[in-house]
């Protein structure tokens, strides 16, 4: 048996972006490159910023520039979203497994969509340029609302956008905040395991009710399923 007809797959599947559904950290790197450059600095390795692509913009900036202090870095915020904006699928690529469990999901006839703390417009930048833009059903970045993950109504604003309760919604994400703002939400968070993640930190130890090795692994049986389906 299939893991689709199995796994009982939500009706609504909600993703993370950065470090979930797709890498993104070649072009994040590349825009905080810019930015050092910009300010006479030498560029760092995409590997000492990966870690922390999905702490956002201003985790990225503190480890580029970590002798200055928040306003400081904030104020090389905008370079960076520059930057980042004007090239957002350069080195970005989906995750080994993704368009498999993407087209899954959408063969089981539920549907799937992105709820993310980078800005709305350039996810939905990210979105179109990888080729999702009309596939993905509902898409709610970090500044939609007045707040964002782990607050949990961006996942219930997506919820509502598509017509499906939470309680048929699972949310599947790479960091701490995402298991946060899912079980607020009342519904199942997927902890995936592949994303960007520091030294210390460990996604088996966040509380998530299940946890993906990759994204092969959202195929296993039940681990895409909605609270409701397993009740």
């Amino acid at each position: 048996m299939s893991a689709v007809t199995a796994g009982a797959i939500a009706p609504l599947v909600l993703f993370d972006l950065d470090g979930t559904l797709l890498d993104t950290a070649p072009d994040l790197a590349a825009a905080a490159n810019r930015v050092l450059a910009e300010e006479g600095r030498a560029a760092l390795p995409e590997s000492t910023l990966r870690p922390f692509v999905s702490k956002g913009a201003r985790a990225m900036l503190a480890v580029a520039f970590p002798e200055l202090d928040d306003a400081s870095r904030d104020a090389l915020l905008p370079a960076f979203l520059r930057h980042y904006g004007a090239a957002l699928v350069v080195g970005t690529r989906p995750y080994p497994g993704i368009e498999a469990a993407l087209a899954a999901i959408e063969a089981a006839g539920s549907r799937w969509g992105v709820v993310t703390n980078k800005p709305e417009a350039l996810a939905r930048g990210v979105v179109a340029g990888i080729g999702w833009g009309t596939r993905c059903s509902a898409l709610v970045g970090g500044d939609t609302l007045p707040v964002r993950k782990p607050d949990p109504a961006p996942l219930l604003l997506a919820c509502e956008r598509v017509g499906v309760p939470a309680a048929d919604c699972v949310y599947v994400g790479d960091d701490a905040r995402d298991v946060l703002a899912a079980q607020a939400a009342g519904m199942p968070a997927v902890a995936a395991m592949w994303g960007y993640h520091e030294d210390h930190e460990d996604p088996r130890a966040w509380g998530a009710e299940r946890a993906a090795a990759d994204g092969r692994a959202l195929l296993e049986p039940g681990m895409l399923a909605s609270a409701r389906s397993l009740a």
